[in-house]
């Protein structure tokens, strides 16, 4: 590779390292972005879980009343009975222990009654609650589906980005030599998008290593590309271009 080839090749690769780090922050954020729209719709759905459990609340409770006034009506129908039966008993110890029997039934009614009672104020307090809890997710809702349009908008935007960048990207690599272009390519690959990096203050920017003296010699020579002994990054020296 003479001196003014390599030259030119380590400047197309300074630019196509330009678009190669934009592209590459972009695929990272457009990676971001199905991630963030599951998090935000789980987080809603637990916000509409808690009005579901409301709701559930209420049935449950509205249910168990029902099941009081059932039993309700049960005793209910047991005082009625064993009003009726007391004209039929013929002893006084007979009729006392029927109204014994009476009076716990009516001691049972009322505790019946008083859990009903309790039901009603109950299921009132939750349904209350449900209405607030509506209301809040109604603006959960709106907010919900705001961020997500802005989510996918802005990966609708960030895609169209890409696409410029890497049609400029094909532009400047039709200029590269393949072997060059393909070595920057693994490099790339493996090296979370950085292939090429400027030496500054003797050490190599992409690990922070040294750069021997003899290393910064052979990159000012613009004979070969040269390679960080340490991250394998190709190396360059910015105001020798």
């Amino acid at each position: 590779m003479t001196s003014k080839s390599a030259k030119d090749q380590i400047i197309k690769l300074v630019e196509l390292q330009k678009f190669d780090t934009e592209i590459y922050q972009y695929n990272k954020e457009l990676k971001e972005g199905p991630e963030r729209l599951q998090e935000i719709k789980i987080q809603f759905e637990a916000k509409k879980q808690i009005l579901k459990e409301f709701d559930e609340r209420t049935k449950s409770k509205q249910l168990e009343r029902k099941e009081k006034e059932v039993d309700l009506q049960a005793k209910e129908d047991e005082i009625v009975k064993s009003n009726n039966h007391l004209s039929q008993l013929k002893t006084n110890k007979e009729y006392k222990a029927k109204l014994t029997e009476i009076e716990n039934i009516k001691a049972d009614k009322s505790i019946i009654e008083e859990k009903i009672l309790i039901l009603f104020d109950e299921v009132d307090k939750i349904k209350d609650q449900f209405e607030k809890e509506k209301v809040l997710l109604a603006e959960e809702e709106k907010n919900y589906i705001a961020e997500k349009k802005q989510i996918e908008d802005f990966m609708k935007e960030l895609e169209e980005k890409v696409k410029l960048l890497e049609n400029k990207r094909k532009q400047t690599a039709v200029d590269i030599d393949a072997n060059a272009l393909s070595r920057y390519e693994r490099i790339l690959k493996g090296k979370d998008g950085l292939a090429i990096v400027k030496v500054e203050n003797g050490s190599c920017t992409g690990c922070y290593m040294n750069v021997p003296a003899q290393q910064v010699n052979q990159i000012k020579k613009h004979e070969n590309l040269i390679y960080c002994e340490m991250c394998a990054r190709i190396l360059y020296i910015e105001e020798d271009l």
